[in-house]
């Protein structure tokens, strides 16, 4: 059974500089994980993303809206990594909070 954390980050900009900003963070982000997984796979729709990553041979997969006004953010931990639920649900809220308010 897998575990969800669920975050929605509010935001201050239009949806599509909003969009911009999530897209050039997860391009920020990804080298830093890389070492951590063997798989990291995502498909946008449009402002939505579906994303599907291995790590420690398990399977996290996960989902971010994108809203007028904010940012909803849902990972899917499988019941072993469970956990660590609350440090994952941290860390999205400082590194979202941080992609979204960043000046440009």
């Amino acid at each position: 059974m897998k575990k969800p954390v669920v975050v929605t980050l509010p935001h201050q900009h239009t949806k599509a500089e909003a969009t911009k900003r999530i897209r050039e963070g997860l391009e920020k982000v990804k080298p830093q994980i890389a070492g951590y997984v063997s798989t990291m796979e995502e498909r946008w729709d449009g402002d939505d993303l579906n994303f599907r990553i291995v790590t420690m041979a398990q399977e996290v997969t996960g989902r971010i809206a994108i809203m007028d006004q904010s940012v909803r953010i849902e990972v899917d931990l499988p019941w072993i990594l469970a956990a660590i639920a609350e440090k994952v649900r941290g860390q999205i809220e400082k590194k979202g909070g941080q992609i979204l308010l960043e000046k440009k």
